[in-house]
């Protein structure tokens, strides 16, 4: 293999594209890869977005009375005074006026108010004096309004400690994944959004999508190798068992879509969109990352194992690397459910509070939504595991038959790790 992929060998042991040869079965693998690549490529030359979609887009969207354009302001003074209302409806009423100085629109520079009601029912920000908030203006009014609060430098200043840590510990391949991360949020930003608005197939546009991200991540992140290459077609396996299954109980539950975040809004300003498909594609996006870190863990394991007992043979490699991955998922399932669990928090508050049993609060569309993806995601995982592992035992494997010892068995997979085992590799 060229040198200018020695960066991503160290999952391969030697495993090079002469391996290949003589193989049937991988040969098509790789063939099918191929397909699917130069599909993926006419997909998003047909899904790719309409362009005069924006203006009709930006029309609603000042219809609606919701911001079409946001800019920085500056608070610089704030104060708690009765309300001025005339008349007042309550004499007590508090609020919290806010002066800020827009830095951009029709009125930048110039000195603005703004009064919160202070009762508890509505949301007044919390900056002070010399922090940023966000301003909004819908398209033909007058005037601006408070839209949040302006949280762009911590978010920086986060993203870039992410990269530092990533960087500090994978070294080159941190970089090549950053790159990766970057590549997936313009696919997300510049296709998948714009292409479903302009009245696309949300789940086409989603599969699409998903299989441009799975390319560019895997042979981005871990190089163009063989290994590589088995990891990606068992994550095109799983993704597809996930969408058949997602497709089936999506339709039996018949989720209308507007309990989610934005489920509201979406149909007055795009009202063309199926938001039940909509769930659907973010079903198989939101997968596709796991199955990422579940295929090439498969690979990695089984690479692993035949290079420190190059004597195992295809059945013991397959055995050893399915233990790993049920461990695997048995902590993979149990992340997912609580990351879920996680953002519908508020949710189980209300829930809880008005005294809902579990099933009836299972039953709500916004919970149900949560339960669906977990664990139709959670299948997909579940089958990514014995579909990689015999791929990968099969493409590292020597084919000998020579049944080894049990003390090298057990040296393989209990050999007592270091702390340099921990350490990038050379060429990382």
């Amino acid at each position: 293999m060229g040198a200018g992929h020695s960066h991503a060998h160290d999952h391969d042991h030697g495993v090079s594209w002469d391996d290949w040869r003589g193989t049937p079965q991988l040969t098509v693998i790789a063939g099918t890869l191929a397909i699917i690549a130069v599909l993926t490529v006419v997909g998003i030359a047909l899904l790719w977005p309409d362009p005069g979609r924006a203006s009709t887009l930006e029309e609603r969207v000042s219809e609606a009375g919701l911001p079409s354009e946001r800019f920085a302001a500056e608070v610089n003074g704030i104060s708690e005074r009765p309300c001025g209302f005339e008349p007042p409806a309550d004499p007590d009423l508090v609020c919290r006026s806010v002066e800020v100085i827009p830095q951009g629109g029709p009125d930048e520079g110039v000195v603005q108010v703004y009064d919160f009601i202070l009762d508890g029912s509505r949301r007044a920000p919390t900056a002070q004096v010399g922090d940023q908030i966000i301003l909004g203006r819908v398209d033909g009014s007058g005037f601006t309004f408070f839209v949040d609060e302006d949280r762009r430098g911590t978010l920086l200043v986060l993203a870039a400690l992410f990269a530092a840590v990533v960087i500090a510990f994978a070294r080159f391949r941190g970089v090549l994944s950053l790159v990766s991360l970057a590549l997936t949020f313009v696919v997300l930003t510049a296709f998948v959004a714009p292409s479903v608005l302009s009245g696309n197939d949300p789940v086409l546009v989603s599969v699409v999508a998903a299989s441009a991200i799975g390319f560019i991540t895997l042979y981005l992140t871990h190089g163009f190798s063989p290994t590589t290459t088995i990891a990606l077609f068992g994550m095109f396996s799983a993704l597809g068992l996930t969408w058949v299954i997602s497709t089936i109980f999506f339709g039996l539950v018949r989720f209308s879509g507007l309990e989610t975040d934005g489920g509201a809004v979406i149909p007055v300003i795009a009202a063309d969109i199926n938001l039940s498909s909509l769930l659907l594609g973010g079903v198989i996006i939101g997968t596709l990352g796991a199955l990422d870190d579940v295929t090439m863990t498969q690979v990695t394991t089984v690479s692993e194992l035949h290079a420190a007992q190059p004597s195992l043979t295809r059945t013991s490699l397959f055995n050893a690397g399915v233990r790993v991955g049920r461990a695997h998922m048995a902590s993979a399932v149990n992340t997912l459910v609580l990351a879920y669990a996680g953002a519908a928090m508020p949710l189980l508050l209300i829930f809880d509070a008005t005294g809902q049993t579990a099933g009836l609060a299972a039953n709500s569309e916004a919970i149900a939504i949560e339960i669906v993806r977990t664990l139709c995601g959670s299948i997909g995982l579940i089958a990514a595991v014995p579909i990689t592992t015999v791929l990968a035992a099969s493409l590292v494997a020597d084919g000998s038959t020579t049944v080894p010892s049990e003390a090298a068995v057990e040296s393989a997979m209990n050999e007592s790790p270091s702390w340099d085992d921990f350490a990038p590799r050379e060429g990382d």
